[in-house]
């Protein structure tokens, strides 16, 4: 769990409240986990707390005027990669547990097609997908052993969205 730490570390150093500021509007100055991710030890939500962290961390190394609505190809890729990595971890450490759609993510990544799964699944018009992604391939794969597939996400962190104009000034009291 060191990489939970580290990228929580990541995230709070990289974090400053004024890098959204655009016209007067804040988004995204704030990351924020719900509270029963720090107390719930369920194997399955931490696992996804680590995609979260792990992709937000990734938005921001994305920069833009808004990084907090930042998406690529390789946050989602490498997210969905510590995702299914954290899973792993967590399965090894407690061999009984299970989790049908993190389990099959694990054959997924064991296939080695997590990027096509990416790609096929989460694909955006914007994303530039790298040549040797084979989603055909993954297709023909996907049809043999993901039979009434549902892809999720997860999310527990989610970026904090104020409007600054709309606070109330300490004069109005």
């Amino acid at each position: 769990m060191w990489y939970l730490r580290l990228i929580a570390l990541v995230l709070i150093t990289g974090c400053n409240k004024e890098i959204y500021v655009r016209d007067g509007v804040t988004d995204g100055d704030t990351f924020y986990l719900a509270p029963v991710a720090s107390v719930d030890t369920d194997p399955a939500l931490q696992s996804w707390v680590a995609y979260s962290l792990a992709k937000s961390v990734c938005q921001l190394e994305l920069g833009g005027d808004n990084p907090a609505r930042q998406s690529s190809y390789d946050c989602e890729f490498k997210a969905r990669n510590i995702l299914v990595d954290a899973w792993a971890e967590q399965r090894s450490e407690n061999p009984g547990i299970s989790d049908d759609y993190l389990d099959e993510l694990l054959a997924v990544q064991a296939a080695g097609y997590l990027g096509e799964y990416t790609a096929y699944f989460f694909r955006r018009n914007n994303w530039q997908v790298p040549v040797e992604v084979d989603v055909d391939a993954f297709g023909e794969w996907r049809r043999q052993h993901l039979c009434r597939h549902r892809p999720q996400t997860r999310i527990i962190g989610y970026w904090d969205y104020r409007d600054k104009s709309a606070q109330r000034s300490p004069e109005a009291d």
